[in-house]
Protein backbone atom coordinates (compact mmCIF):
# COMPACT_ATOMS: atom_id res chain seq x y z
CA UNK A 1 0.00 0.00 0.00
CA UNK A 2 1.24 3.48 -0.85
CA UNK A 3 -0.49 6.85 -1.00
CA UNK A 4 0.08 10.57 -0.58
CA UNK A 5 -2.29 12.72 1.42
CA UNK A 6 -2.52 16.33 2.49
CA UNK A 7 -1.80 16.96 6.16
CA UNK A 8 -4.97 19.05 6.50
CA UNK A 9 -7.12 16.13 5.30
CA UNK A 10 -5.93 13.69 7.96
CA UNK A 11 -4.71 15.56 11.06
CA UNK A 12 -8.12 16.58 12.40
CA UNK A 13 -9.71 13.15 12.15
CA UNK A 14 -6.70 11.47 13.79
CA UNK A 15 -7.05 13.91 16.69
CA UNK A 16 -10.73 13.09 17.08
CA UNK A 17 -10.31 9.29 17.20
CA UNK A 18 -7.79 9.40 20.05
CA UNK A 19 -10.59 8.91 22.57
CA UNK A 20 -11.58 5.65 20.89
CA UNK A 21 -8.10 4.26 20.31
CA UNK A 22 -6.89 5.39 23.73
CA UNK A 23 -9.58 3.55 25.67
CA UNK A 24 -8.56 0.37 27.46
CA UNK A 25 -9.85 -2.86 25.96
CA UNK A 26 -8.70 -6.47 25.94
CA UNK A 27 -7.53 -6.18 22.33
CA UNK A 28 -4.24 -4.42 21.62
CA UNK A 29 -5.29 -3.92 18.00
CA UNK A 30 -7.89 -1.33 19.11
CA UNK A 31 -5.09 1.08 20.03
CA UNK A 32 -4.54 1.28 16.26
CA UNK A 33 -6.39 2.91 13.42
CA UNK A 34 -7.12 0.87 10.32
CA UNK A 35 -6.25 2.71 7.11
CA UNK A 36 -7.36 1.38 3.72
CA UNK A 37 -6.43 2.89 0.36
CA UNK A 38 -8.41 2.31 -2.81
CA UNK A 39 -9.45 4.32 -5.84
CA UNK A 40 -8.99 8.00 -5.05
CA UNK A 41 -9.44 7.95 -1.29
CA UNK A 42 -8.42 6.37 1.97
CA UNK A 43 -10.67 5.21 4.80
CA UNK A 44 -9.75 5.52 8.47
CA UNK A 45 -11.46 3.28 11.04
CA UNK A 46 -11.23 3.25 14.84
CA UNK A 47 -13.12 1.39 17.54
CA UNK A 48 -13.19 0.72 21.27
CA UNK A 49 -15.54 -2.25 20.65
CA UNK A 50 -18.55 -0.21 21.80
CA UNK A 51 -18.22 2.81 19.49
CA UNK A 52 -16.96 2.49 15.95
CA UNK A 53 -15.93 5.18 13.48
CA UNK A 54 -15.13 5.20 9.77
CA UNK A 55 -14.35 8.16 7.53
CA UNK A 56 -13.30 8.62 3.90
CA UNK A 57 -10.79 11.24 2.72
CA UNK A 58 -9.23 12.18 -0.65
CA UNK A 59 -5.73 10.92 -1.38
CA UNK A 60 -3.41 10.15 -4.31
CA UNK A 61 -3.33 6.33 -4.32
CA UNK A 62 -0.31 4.63 -5.85
CA UNK A 63 -1.12 1.11 -4.65
CA UNK A 64 -4.15 -0.08 -2.70
CA UNK A 65 -4.03 -2.02 0.55
CA UNK A 66 -4.59 -1.72 4.30
CA UNK A 67 -2.49 -1.08 7.40
CA UNK A 68 -3.07 -1.00 11.15
CA UNK A 69 -0.92 1.60 12.87
CA UNK A 70 -0.76 2.97 16.41
CA UNK A 71 -3.29 5.79 16.55
CA UNK A 72 -1.40 7.95 19.02
CA UNK A 73 1.94 7.73 17.23
CA UNK A 74 0.65 8.41 13.74
CA UNK A 75 -1.29 11.41 15.06
CA UNK A 76 1.80 12.80 16.78
CA UNK A 77 3.87 12.29 13.63
CA UNK A 78 1.28 13.90 11.34
CA UNK A 79 0.74 16.80 13.76
CA UNK A 80 4.45 17.68 13.81
CA UNK A 81 5.14 16.88 10.16
CA UNK A 82 6.91 19.81 8.43
CA UNK A 83 5.24 19.57 5.01
CA UNK A 84 1.68 19.75 3.72
CA UNK A 85 1.97 16.55 1.71
CA UNK A 86 2.77 13.23 3.41
CA UNK A 87 3.64 9.91 1.83
CA UNK A 88 2.58 6.73 3.66
CA UNK A 89 3.96 3.45 2.41
CA UNK A 90 3.82 -0.12 3.71
CA UNK A 91 7.25 -1.63 3.12
CA UNK A 92 7.49 -5.22 4.43
CA UNK A 93 6.49 -7.27 7.46
CA UNK A 94 3.92 -4.64 8.44
CA UNK A 95 6.48 -1.84 8.70
CA UNK A 96 5.10 1.53 7.65
CA UNK A 97 7.11 4.45 6.25
CA UNK A 98 5.82 8.00 6.75
CA UNK A 99 7.93 10.48 4.82
CA UNK A 100 8.56 13.42 2.55
CA UNK A 101 11.81 14.52 0.84
CA UNK A 102 13.51 15.38 4.13
CA UNK A 103 11.81 13.38 6.89
CA UNK A 104 11.34 9.64 7.37
CA UNK A 105 9.59 7.67 10.08
CA UNK A 106 9.51 3.88 10.13
CA UNK A 107 6.77 2.53 12.41
CA UNK A 108 5.90 -1.08 13.22
CA UNK A 109 2.28 -1.81 12.39
CA UNK A 110 -0.02 -4.70 13.27
CA UNK A 111 -1.89 -7.21 11.16
CA UNK A 112 -4.85 -5.29 9.68
CA UNK A 113 -6.86 -8.52 9.43
CA UNK A 114 -7.04 -8.57 13.23
CA UNK A 115 -8.82 -5.22 13.35
CA UNK A 116 -12.45 -5.64 14.51
CA UNK A 117 -15.09 -5.02 11.88
CA UNK A 118 -17.57 -2.25 12.50
CA UNK A 119 -21.18 -3.48 12.23
CA UNK A 120 -22.56 -3.59 8.70
CA UNK A 121 -25.35 -1.02 8.54
CA UNK A 122 -27.96 -1.42 5.82
CA UNK A 123 -31.57 -0.36 5.29
CA UNK A 124 -31.48 2.25 8.06
CA UNK A 125 -34.42 4.65 8.30
CA UNK A 126 -32.62 7.92 9.00
CA UNK A 127 -33.94 11.28 10.13
CA UNK A 128 -32.12 14.62 9.88
CA UNK A 129 -31.03 16.80 12.81
CA UNK A 130 -29.07 20.04 12.72
CA UNK A 131 -25.45 19.17 13.51
CA UNK A 132 -24.79 22.13 15.80
CA UNK A 133 -28.05 21.58 17.70
CA UNK A 134 -27.20 17.92 18.26
CA UNK A 135 -23.79 18.94 19.60
CA UNK A 136 -25.46 21.26 22.12
CA UNK A 137 -27.92 18.53 23.12
CA UNK A 138 -25.01 16.21 23.84
CA UNK A 139 -23.21 18.91 25.85
CA UNK A 140 -26.36 19.38 27.94
CA UNK A 141 -26.64 15.70 28.85
CA UNK A 142 -23.24 13.99 29.09
CA UNK A 143 -22.01 16.20 31.95
CA UNK A 144 -24.51 14.37 34.17
CA UNK A 145 -22.36 11.37 35.08
CA UNK A 146 -22.54 8.96 37.98
CA UNK A 147 -19.82 7.12 39.85
CA UNK A 148 -17.12 5.66 37.66
CA UNK A 149 -17.88 2.09 38.69
CA UNK A 150 -21.66 2.37 38.22
CA UNK A 151 -22.79 -0.20 35.66
CA UNK A 152 -26.49 0.71 35.56
CA UNK A 153 -27.60 1.56 32.02
CA UNK A 154 -29.63 4.61 33.05
CA UNK A 155 -26.60 6.05 34.86
CA UNK A 156 -23.97 5.37 32.18
CA UNK A 157 -26.29 6.18 29.29
CA UNK A 158 -28.73 8.81 28.07
CA UNK A 159 -32.30 8.10 26.99
CA UNK A 160 -33.13 8.94 23.37
CA UNK A 161 -36.67 9.07 22.04
CA UNK A 162 -38.87 10.75 19.45
CA UNK A 163 -42.13 12.19 20.79
CA UNK A 164 -44.43 11.92 17.76
CA UNK A 165 -47.49 13.00 19.74
CA UNK A 166 -45.97 16.30 20.90
CA UNK A 167 -46.78 19.57 19.12
CA UNK A 168 -44.41 20.08 17.42
CA UNK A 169 -42.81 16.59 17.36
CA UNK A 170 -39.67 16.37 19.51
CA UNK A 171 -36.35 14.55 19.48
CA UNK A 172 -35.33 14.21 23.14
CA UNK A 173 -32.28 13.26 25.20
CA UNK A 174 -32.54 12.65 28.96
CA UNK A 175 -29.70 11.93 31.39
CA UNK A 176 -29.57 11.23 35.12
CA UNK A 177 -27.06 10.19 37.76
CA UNK A 178 -29.66 9.49 40.45
CA UNK A 179 -29.28 12.89 42.11
CA UNK A 180 -30.19 15.08 39.14
CA UNK A 181 -31.73 14.82 35.72
CA UNK A 182 -31.49 16.88 32.55
CA UNK A 183 -33.88 16.92 29.61
CA UNK A 184 -33.23 18.61 26.29
CA UNK A 185 -35.56 18.72 23.27
CA UNK A 186 -35.07 19.35 19.56
CA UNK A 187 -38.32 20.43 17.84
CA UNK A 188 -39.16 19.36 14.31
CA UNK A 189 -41.45 21.23 11.99
CA UNK A 190 -45.00 19.90 12.13
CA UNK A 191 -45.46 17.32 9.39
CA UNK A 192 -41.80 16.28 9.25
CA UNK A 193 -41.69 12.54 8.40
CA UNK A 194 -40.05 10.74 11.30
CA UNK A 195 -39.36 7.03 11.77
CA UNK A 196 -40.97 5.00 14.54
CA UNK A 197 -37.83 4.16 16.48
CA UNK A 198 -37.81 2.49 19.90
CA UNK A 199 -36.84 4.39 23.03
CA UNK A 200 -33.16 3.61 23.52
CA UNK A 201 -30.28 4.20 25.93
CA UNK A 202 -27.06 5.49 24.34
CA UNK A 203 -23.77 5.28 26.30
CA UNK A 204 -22.68 8.75 27.41
CA UNK A 205 -19.10 8.02 26.39
CA UNK A 206 -20.35 7.17 22.91
CA UNK A 207 -22.24 10.46 22.77
CA UNK A 208 -19.06 12.21 23.84
CA UNK A 209 -17.21 10.72 20.86
CA UNK A 210 -20.05 11.68 18.52
CA UNK A 211 -19.86 15.26 19.77
CA UNK A 212 -16.28 15.58 18.54
CA UNK A 213 -17.39 15.12 14.93
CA UNK A 214 -20.26 17.62 14.91
CA UNK A 215 -19.75 20.99 13.23
CA UNK A 216 -21.92 24.07 13.83
CA UNK A 217 -23.49 24.04 10.34
CA UNK A 218 -25.34 21.51 8.25
CA UNK A 219 -27.35 18.39 9.09
CA UNK A 220 -26.46 14.89 10.21
CA UNK A 221 -28.53 11.75 9.79
CA UNK A 222 -29.53 9.66 12.81
CA UNK A 223 -30.91 6.14 12.90
CA UNK A 224 -31.31 2.96 14.94
CA UNK A 225 -30.52 -0.49 13.54
CA UNK A 226 -29.74 -3.84 15.16
CA UNK A 227 -29.10 -2.42 18.64
CA UNK A 228 -26.87 0.32 17.23
CA UNK A 229 -27.24 4.09 17.15
CA UNK A 230 -25.89 5.50 13.88
CA UNK A 231 -24.77 9.04 13.12
CA UNK A 232 -24.03 9.62 9.45
CA UNK A 233 -22.31 12.56 7.79
CA UNK A 234 -21.34 13.03 4.15
CA UNK A 235 -18.03 11.17 4.52
CA UNK A 236 -18.07 9.83 8.09
CA UNK A 237 -20.16 7.40 10.10
CA UNK A 238 -20.20 6.67 13.83
CA UNK A 239 -21.88 3.55 15.22
CA UNK A 240 -22.57 3.21 18.95
CA UNK A 241 -23.78 0.00 20.55
CA UNK A 242 -26.85 0.67 22.64
CA UNK A 243 -27.15 -0.21 26.31
CA UNK A 244 -29.62 -2.77 27.64
CA UNK A 245 -31.72 -1.81 30.62
CA UNK A 246 -34.64 0.28 31.82
CA UNK A 247 -34.59 4.05 32.11
CA UNK A 248 -36.60 5.47 35.03
CA UNK A 249 -40.03 6.92 34.34
CA UNK A 250 -39.07 10.59 34.33
CA UNK A 251 -42.15 12.22 32.80
CA UNK A 252 -43.76 13.31 36.08
CA UNK A 253 -40.65 14.88 37.56
CA UNK A 254 -40.15 17.27 34.63
CA UNK A 255 -43.62 18.77 35.07
CA UNK A 256 -43.42 22.14 36.80
CA UNK A 257 -45.69 22.08 39.89
CA UNK A 258 -48.59 24.55 39.88
CA UNK A 259 -47.66 25.67 43.41
CA UNK A 260 -43.99 26.29 42.63
CA UNK A 261 -42.40 29.70 43.08
CA UNK A 262 -40.67 30.93 39.90
CA UNK A 263 -37.54 32.84 40.88
CA UNK A 264 -35.49 34.65 38.26
CA UNK A 265 -31.76 35.16 38.77
CA UNK A 266 -28.96 36.67 36.67
CA UNK A 267 -26.94 33.64 35.60
CA UNK A 268 -23.46 35.15 35.99
CA UNK A 269 -24.05 36.56 39.48
CA UNK A 270 -25.67 33.30 40.63
CA UNK A 271 -22.81 31.27 39.20
CA UNK A 272 -20.12 33.39 40.87
CA UNK A 273 -21.92 33.17 44.23
CA UNK A 274 -22.12 29.38 43.99
CA UNK A 275 -18.45 29.14 43.12
CA UNK A 276 -17.54 31.24 46.16
CA UNK A 277 -19.80 29.22 48.46
CA UNK A 278 -18.41 25.92 47.16
CA UNK A 279 -14.85 26.89 48.16
CA UNK A 280 -15.53 25.44 51.61
CA UNK A 281 -16.97 22.19 50.21
CA UNK A 282 -15.19 18.93 50.93
CA UNK A 283 -15.81 15.22 50.41
CA UNK A 284 -17.72 15.04 53.69
CA UNK A 285 -19.50 18.39 53.41
CA UNK A 286 -20.67 18.96 49.83
CA UNK A 287 -23.93 20.79 50.44
CA UNK A 288 -24.87 24.44 50.79
CA UNK A 289 -28.10 25.84 52.25
CA UNK A 290 -30.48 27.79 50.00
CA UNK A 291 -32.78 30.03 52.04
CA UNK A 292 -35.52 31.88 50.15
CA UNK A 293 -36.69 34.80 52.30
CA UNK A 294 -38.44 38.06 51.47
CA UNK A 295 -36.82 39.38 48.28
CA UNK A 296 -33.51 37.65 48.94
CA UNK A 297 -31.84 34.30 48.43
CA UNK A 298 -29.31 33.51 51.11
CA UNK A 299 -26.75 30.84 50.23
CA UNK A 300 -24.53 29.62 53.02
CA UNK A 301 -21.93 26.93 53.54
CA UNK A 302 -21.02 25.41 56.88
CA UNK A 303 -18.12 22.98 57.01
CA UNK A 304 -16.94 22.04 60.53
CA UNK A 305 -13.61 20.97 59.00
CA UNK A 306 -12.94 24.33 57.29
CA UNK A 307 -15.31 27.12 58.31
CA UNK A 308 -18.43 28.86 57.07
CA UNK A 309 -19.54 31.45 54.50
CA UNK A 310 -22.72 33.26 53.48
CA UNK A 311 -23.88 35.45 50.60
CA UNK A 312 -27.17 37.10 49.65
CA UNK A 313 -28.67 37.58 46.19
CA UNK A 314 -31.64 39.90 45.57
CA UNK A 315 -34.73 38.09 44.19
CA UNK A 316 -38.45 38.70 43.82
CA UNK A 317 -40.02 36.44 46.47
CA UNK A 318 -42.81 37.09 48.97
CA UNK A 319 -43.81 33.63 50.21
CA UNK A 320 -43.09 31.79 53.43
CA UNK A 321 -39.41 31.06 54.10
CA UNK A 322 -38.13 28.05 52.13
CA UNK A 323 -34.90 26.38 53.17
CA UNK A 324 -33.17 23.39 51.59
CA UNK A 325 -29.73 21.92 51.03
CA UNK A 326 -28.28 21.28 47.58
CA UNK A 327 -24.99 20.28 46.00
CA UNK A 328 -23.64 23.53 44.47
CA UNK A 329 -21.63 21.62 41.87
CA UNK A 330 -24.87 20.45 40.25
CA UNK A 331 -26.02 24.05 39.83
CA UNK A 332 -22.61 25.21 38.61
CA UNK A 333 -22.43 22.50 35.94
CA UNK A 334 -26.01 23.15 34.82
CA UNK A 335 -25.49 26.91 34.60
CA UNK A 336 -22.44 26.18 32.45
CA UNK A 337 -24.63 24.75 29.66
CA UNK A 338 -27.46 27.31 29.83
CA UNK A 339 -26.86 29.95 27.17
CA UNK A 340 -29.21 32.64 28.49
CA UNK A 341 -28.29 35.51 30.79
CA UNK A 342 -31.30 34.94 33.07
CA UNK A 343 -32.25 31.63 34.68
CA UNK A 344 -35.37 30.54 36.53
CA UNK A 345 -35.53 28.35 39.63
CA UNK A 346 -38.84 26.56 40.23
CA UNK A 347 -39.04 25.65 43.92
CA UNK A 348 -41.94 24.36 46.05
CA UNK A 349 -40.19 23.66 49.33
CA UNK A 350 -36.88 22.38 50.71
CA UNK A 351 -37.92 18.73 50.49
CA UNK A 352 -38.77 18.45 46.82
CA UNK A 353 -36.61 18.69 43.67
CA UNK A 354 -35.59 22.08 42.32
CA UNK A 355 -36.14 22.76 38.61
CA UNK A 356 -33.68 25.02 36.77
CA UNK A 357 -33.91 26.38 33.22
CA UNK A 358 -33.30 29.42 31.07
CA UNK A 359 -35.85 32.23 31.24
CA UNK A 360 -36.80 31.93 27.54
CA UNK A 361 -35.53 28.58 26.21
CA UNK A 362 -38.01 25.88 27.22
CA UNK A 363 -36.14 23.07 25.42
CA UNK A 364 -33.72 22.45 28.31
CA UNK A 365 -34.63 21.60 31.89
CA UNK A 366 -32.56 20.41 34.84
CA UNK A 367 -33.97 18.77 37.96
CA UNK A 368 -31.76 18.76 41.07
CA UNK A 369 -32.61 16.70 44.14
CA UNK A 370 -32.19 18.20 47.62
CA UNK A 371 -29.61 16.83 50.07
CA UNK A 372 -29.95 15.76 53.65
CA UNK A 373 -27.56 17.54 56.00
Amino acid sequence: MKFTIKKADIQDVLAKVQGLAGRKTNLAITTNVLIRSEGSEISIAATDLETGFEGHYPAAIETSGSIAINAKKIFEIIKEFPSDEISINETENQWIEISNKNVEFHIMGMNPEEFPDNPAIEDVEFFDVDSGALGKMIDKTIFVSGAGDDRRAHITGALMEILHEATPPLFRLVATDGSRLTKVDYPFETGTPLPKIPTTIIPKKGLNEIGKFLEPGGNVQLGIKNNNFIVKKANEIIIVRLLEGEFPQYQDIIVKPDNAFDIKLPKTAFLKTLRRMSILSSENYKGVIFKYDKDRLEIRANNPELGESKEDLPISFSGEVIEGAFNPRYFIETLGVIEEDTVVIHIVDGERPCLLEGAEDQSFLSIIMPMRI
